[in-house]
């Protein structure tokens, strides 16, 4: 076990904390000039989140199990499960595959698509991103299928619509290092979306968000999050946050709707499946950053969680999404 003689830290703000590792990774970003009448069906993509600006004109969006929505001039919406939609210029508009659609490849992660039938012109920055973190990705996972911003509401501010005159302007005449500042900008318009949400949404008072903001709760996520290796029992966080062992235990189930025990297990192999993914550590060095005095109580903890041994984890990784 990796003890250390300094007190584990706690984040002062630990729902702030999850929005700071809200750092995404931009897989792919297209400026679409698209003129009516058009239609794109856009497929479902896997643990990704899409994001769409309107630059210029408006659309519509739709989803199955959503009402369609008419996007305007300076808006921006969020597809935070990689949902299957349809942007149209108008609601009768045929739609073609997104596949389909001629693109001009100008590198590996920017493209320009130019498409329609030569009437009023739209003008839509996309992007496909990802957020790897853990904690990022369990924030992602409460939101709405669907999560819009229109930059003229009083309640956006001008901080969107002077990001979203950044993105029209950078994605014009991409130059030298856009791609790196379209990313930029795109963490910050997606981390804003999703604290106005935050803020609003009566959903996101309750459940493990509601557990980040309380005082004495949050605080023992935070030190759970921050330090997985350390040898953390109900009496030792209890002590941390100042509370006693059998109130600490009852409000921090209530709250995030697993035991500390649990809960503790889920993020430690959350984070293990990630090692695993990404890097070619042995299993034994997984095990102790994973918060486990030995590999074969590592292996027991992960087979009991997913069915299969960490070795098999690794090669199979597709078959065996992260379960939150």
């Amino acid at each position: 076990m990796s003890f250390s003689n300094v007190r584990p830290h706690a984040s002062a703000d630990p729902l702030g904390e999850a929005l700071h590792l809200l750092r995404l990774t931009g897989t792919l970003y297209c400026r679409a000039e698209l003129t009516a009448p058009w239609g794109v069906e856009v497929p479902h993509i896997e643990n990704h989140m899409m994001f769409s600006v309107v630059t210029s004109g408006q659309c519509w969006i739709e989803m199955a199990g959503e009402e369609p929505r008419l996007l305007q001039q300076g808006s921006l919406t969020l597809i935070p499960h990689g949902n299957a939609h349809i942007l149209r210029s108008e609601l009768q508009a045929d739609a073609e595959p997104l596949g389909d659609i001629p693109i001009d490849q100008i590198s590996d992660r920017y493209e320009i698509m130019q498409y329609g039938g030569g009437g009023a012109l739209t003008q839509i920055t996309y992007g496909v991103v990802r957020f790897d973190h853990v904690a990022a990705q369990r924030l992602v996972a409460l939101l709405p299928n669907i999560l819009s911003l229109n930059s003229w509401n009083a309640e956006s501010g001008s901080w969107l619509q002077s990001t979203l005159g950044l993105i029209a302007l950078e994605s014009s005449a991409l130059q030298a290092g856009g791609e790196t500042v379209l990313t930029r900008l795109a963490d910050i318009l997606i981390i804003q979306a999703i604290r106005a949400w935050l803020i609003s949404a009566p959903e996101a008072q309750t459940g493990w968000l509601a557990a980040l903001r309380d005082k004495q709760i949050g605080r023992a996520l935070s030190l759970m999050h921050k330090n997985p290796d350390q040898e953390w029992s109900v009496n030792r966080l209890a002590r941390e946050v100042g509370m006693s062992r059998s109130n600490f235990s009852a409000r921090f189930t209530h709250l995030v709707g697993d035991s500390v025990s649990r809960y503790l297990t889920k993020w430690r192999m959350q984070l293990a499946c990630k090692y695993l993914e990404e890097t070619s550590e042995s299993i034994s060095k997984i095990a102790l950053d994973s918060g486990y005095q030995s590999e074969a109580a590592f292996c027991r903890a992960f087979r009991r969680l997913y069915n299969v041994p960490p070795s098999h984890f690794r090669k199979n990784m597709q078959q065996f999404p992260a379960k939150q």
